[in-house]
């Protein structure tokens, strides 16, 4: 069934019209997450078909072109560095608290083998 893009797409509706002008379905959203992702990918079917037919505006083929550059591709590689970086420190506050707890209790044996008494250890 071939409908207009107008007609297909309205709110509240999950009908969609595929780029060949072909209507299907798409299953409802679950979560705000997933909804968002569909309009993601609508909008970019949108732009895509914009594009093709040449009716794109010159701020949808400007950001496509700058998407592209090796530029974008650095930054993207810079922010997934990044993000490993933050990773790396907090596993790495992690292990000193782990660390500094394994010091505590080695200290804490080391002065009950010396007969000292632990102010924790009152019975």
């Amino acid at each position: 069934m071939i409908f207009e893009r107008e007609e297909a797409i309205t709110v509240g509706k999950t009908k969609v019209v595929s780029s060949s002008g072909t209507a299907r379905r798409m299953r409802p959203a679950l979560t705000p997450e997933a909804r968002e992702n569909q309009m993601i990918s609508l909008a970019m079917d949108v732009a895509e078909e914009r594009l093709r037919n040449g009716t794109a505006s010159s701020q949808e083929i400007v950001h496509f072109l700058k998407l592209g550059s090796s530029r974008e591709k650095y930054e993207q590689e810079k922010i997934a560095l990044e993000n490993e970086l933050v990773k790396a420190k907090t596993e790495a506050v992690a292990s000193a608290k782990d660390i500094k707890e394994m010091y505590d209790q080695a200290m804490a044996s080391f002065r009950r083998y010396s007969g000292q008494e632990d102010d924790d250890d009152e019975y």
